[in-house]
C-alpha cells in the first residue's frame, strides 16, 4: 500500500512537471510571437514627440497649439501614396515644411522662441491612445523641441495618422493601423487590455536593453 502511494505521488509529480513544461513552452512560444508582432509595430509606425519650452501655463498651451498645427498639416499632406514602406522618406522630405508649420504656430501665439524638428529614433514606454496600445521600444520619431525644451512632453502616432482627433473635428479611423501592420501587430495594438502582462514584460526587457546601451 505504501509502495502504491509512493508511486502515485511520483506519478503526480511527473504529471505536474510535464504540465509545467508544456505551459512554459506555450508561454515562450506565445511571448516570442508577441515580441515579433511588437517588432512589426515599431518598424511600421512613426511617432510624434512634442517637448514644450517650459512647464508654464502659457508654454504648455502653446505646445498643444503647435501639436494641432502639425497634425492638421500632416493630415493635409498625407496621401494614399504614403505607406509603411515610404513613410520615413515622406517625413524626411516633409521635415522642413513641418518645421515651418511649427514656427508659424509659435509666431501666431506670440512666442519669442523657435522650434527644432528632427527625425530619428527614440525610446518610448508602452503608451495607450484611445483603444489602441503601442508596445515599448525604439520607434522612428518626429521630435519637436520648442525653445529650450524643458517642459512636459506630448506623444502620439504621426503615421498612420491616429492622433488627428485632438487637432480638430476630423475623426480618427483606427482601422488605418491594420493598413500598415501585420495581422499580429494589429492584434496586439487593438487588444484592449488582453495582453497587459506581456506588454509589461516586454517593457521591462526593453528598459533593461536601454540601460545596457
Amino acid at each position: 500500500m505504501l509502495k502504491n502511494k509512493a508511486l502515485n505521488i511520483r506519478r503526480d509529480k511527473m504529471l505536474l512537471a510535464s504540465v509545467a513544461i508544456v505551459l512554459a513552452l506555450c508561454f515562450s512560444a506565445s511571448m516570442a510571437f508577441f515580441c515579433a508582432s511588437a517588432g512589426n509595430v515599431r518598424n511600421n509606425v512613426v511617432r510624434l514627440h512634442v517637448i514644450a519650452n517650459s512647464n508654464s501655463v502659457v508654454d504648455q498651451q502653446v505646445k498643444l497649439k503647435v501639436r494641432d498645427a502639425l497634425l492638421n498639416k500632416n493630415n493635409a499632406m498625407l496621401s494614399g501614396e504614403v505607406n509603411k514602406d515610404n513613410a520615413v522618406e515622406y517625413f524626411t522630405v516633409s521635415r522642413a515644411e513641418l518645421l515651418a508649420t511649427a514656427n508659424e504656430a509659435l509666431r501666431i501665439n506670440g512666442c519669442d522662441y523657435e522650434a527644432d524638428v528632427t527625425l530619428g529614433t527614440e525610446y518610448y514606454t508602452t503608451r495607450q491612445y484611445g483603444e489602441l496600445t503601442f508596445p515599448a521600444g525604439e520607434y522612428t520619431s518626429l521630435r519637436v523641441v520648442l525653445g529650450e525644451g524643458k517642459g512636459e512632453n506630448w506623444w502620439c502616432v504621426m503615421f498612420p495618422p491616429l492622433c488627428i482627433p485632438v487637432a480638430g473635428d476630423i475623426e480618427a479611423d483606427e482601422s488605418k493601423a491594420a493598413d500598415v501592420l501585420s495581422p499580429g501587430g494589429e492584434e496586439i495594438v487593438s487588444s484592449n487590455g488582453k495582453y497587459i502582462v506581456k506588454f509589461r514584460l516586454l517593457e521591462i526587457y526593453e528598459e533593461i536593453m536601454q540601460e545596457l546601451k
